[in-house]
């Protein structure tokens, strides 16, 4: 049940997303991109760098930050779906991974976008 509500809450975070990057003159390549079990929110250009947006909104702070759900785990799993990405479009420019936090307070929607959230690990 709780998934359900959350799911209207998640997509309303993602256009505001968009619409946030898409104001600084960021471009649109793939939304809710998938490989296997793996979901890319927004994948996007910034110039000529691939930017991986992992979008994580919320309606209040009280149990963590957006941002802090974007962990280790999370982390490896958008670093896998950016390598098969890369791979399947047979991208060798510079890539990013930036995330988009999200807090959705009734009328009171507050945005913060992170760059360079995380570096894949070698």
């Amino acid at each position: 049940m709780k998934q359900i509500e959350k799911f209207p809450l998640g997509l309303k975070g993602e256009q505001i997303a968009y619409n946030y990057l898409s104001k600084i003159e960021y471009v649109l390549l793939e939304r809710n991109w998938r490989f296997k079990h793996k979901e890319i929110d927004l994948i996007m250009m910034d110039g000529d760098e691939l930017v991986i947006v992992e979008v994580k909104t919320r309606s209040s702070t009280y149990f963590e930050r957006p941002q802090d759900a974007v962990n280790l785990k999370k982390q490896r799993l958008l670093i896998q779906a950016a390598n098969a990405y890369v791979e399947q479009k047979d991208f060798s420019g510079t890539i990013r991974f930036d995330v988009v936090s999200i807090i959705c307070n009734g009328q009171i929607t507050d945005v913060e976008h992170i760059q360079d959230a995380f570096y894949p690990m070698v």
